[in-house]
């Protein structure tokens, strides 16, 4: 499962710009990767585990902005294709899991 969380803060005033900072420093702390400016990614084990990384986005929001929080299976964001300009982007060679014998 992967968990995407993908905002508009506000940053207007120097208490907005504070409070989007702060956001995205617990997002990270958290455990999510920037994918985006404003689009943040986190790799999850189970529905329950995801659960529970979204209860704390929802922990931290900011008093205002607009958040959005989804969830999707790893097939489906492996099936994303990226593009830099007009050029599709080298596939990653993925995560590698750590094999023990």
């Amino acid at each position: 499962m992967w968990v995407l969380v993908h905002f508009d803060l506000p940053t207007n005033t120097k208490k907005e710009r504070k409070d989007a900072a702060k956001f995205r420093k617990q997002l990270l702390e958290d455990g999510f990767e920037m994918f985006q400016y404003s689009v943040y990614v986190r790799h999850c084990t189970s529905r329950e585990n995801a659960a529970v990384h979204e209860l704390r986005v929802e922990g931290f929001l900011p008093p205002s902005g607009h958040v959005s929080i989804l969830t999707i299976t790893d097939k489906q964001f492996g099936s994303m294709k990226h593009f830099y300009g007009t050029k599709p982007a080298s596939k990653d060679p993925g995560v590698v899991q750590l094999e023990l014998f």
